[in-house]
Order: C-alpha cells, then sequence, then structure tokens
C-alpha cells in the first residue's frame, strides 16, 4: 500500500509541477468540519454514539489529487453505565477528486492516541472515505479503525462528515 501511495505522489508531483509551487487559494487550505458516526465491532460494545471534530491541511498536487494532514478528535460515549472515551488522531492524508464539484475518495492513515481507556494510548489508524466536493464544502461517508489491541481492543466506527475549506487569501 505504501509503494502504491509513493507512487501516485511520484506521478502527481511530476505532472504539474507549476501547480504545487503556487500557493494560493486554488491549491491549498485548512478544512474543519463536524463528523458523527455509530461504533461497529467490538466497539460497539462499549460506545452507543461516536462524534467529533476534523481539522485538516491540504495541498492539491494537481487538479485531482490533494495530499495533507489530519487531526481532529471523536468523543465515544459511553454505553450501559461505561464511561466516555476518546480518539485523537494524527495521521497523512490522500484525496482524489474527480471534478469540482464531484466525487472525493481518500483516505487518512497515521497514529490516534486514545484517551480515558484503561491499558491503551492508541494505535495505528487509518480511515477511507466516499464522498462529494465542491469549492467550499465536502461531505463524505467513512470507516474509521484505530488498531489499539489493549483495554477495550480495536476503535472502528462508520460515520459522516462535513467539512468547510478555509482558504488563504
Amino acid at each position: 500500500m505504501s509503494v502504491l501511495a509513493l507512487g501516485i505522489m511520484a506521478g502527481a508531483s511530476a505532472q504539474e509541477t507549476e501547480h504545487k509551487d503556487n500557493l494560493n487559494s486554488k491549491t491549498s487550505w485548512l478544512k474543519a468540519g463536524l463528523s458523527a458516526g455509530i461504533p461497529v465491532g467490538n466497539t460497539a460494545q462499549y460506545s452507543s454514539f461516536a462524534a467529533g471534530a476534523v481539522v485538516n491541511a491540504q495541498m492539491m498536487a494537481n487538479p485531482h489529487l490533494g495530499l495533507g494532514l489530519s487531526t481532529g478528535y471523536t468523543h465515544y460515549f459511553g454505553k450501559n453505565g461505561g464511561g466516555d472515551f476518546g480518539a485523537i488522531p494524527l495521521g497523512a492524508l490522500i484525496r482524489y477528486y474527480s471534478h469540482e464539484p464531484g466525487l472525493l475518495i481518500g483516505t487518512d492513515i497515521g497514529y490516534s492516541f486514545t484517551t480515558n481507556i484503561a491499558g491503551s494510548s492508541g494505535g495505528l489508524y487509518v480511515k477511507p472515505q466516499l464522498g462529494w466536493n465542491n469549492y467550499d464544502w465536502n461531505i463524505y461517508g467513512f470507516y474509521n479503525h484505530v488498531f489499539a489491541n489493549k483495554g477495550i481492543g480495536d476503535l472502528q466506527h462508520l460515520g459522516l462528515a462535513v467539512t468547510y475549506n478555509l482558504r488563504f487569501d
């Protein structure tokens, strides 16, 4: 998977160097938004709902490929008298945009720190996404999986997120 990502990035940088050299409102921005989801797998035993904030910094490598950093916070609401817990991801993002407006396909991958889970500090996470974008908004469905294996085990949820593009003008 990492070989594929490196190949995509190398090809993208070779295609349009002038596009990435001009940092402006059309090539780089912050994305800020909210997410909501339903815990699945083992996580559903401990949580009934997940809600969070999303913050991404993205630069377009070419008109269709975005690369950047992703962070935020997901709060898992405890179930059956259990306590609430959370996850703070820190990762890289890759996005493919078919057109504007149009389809977006992407993923985040990195490390997610966990909060309020005895015996766990976090683990590798992956968050594939499929959705729609335009100049200002992104709306997408996602699957988030934190490979924790300690405490309550892996954290997993299916969700929907909406982000707004904050442009550098």
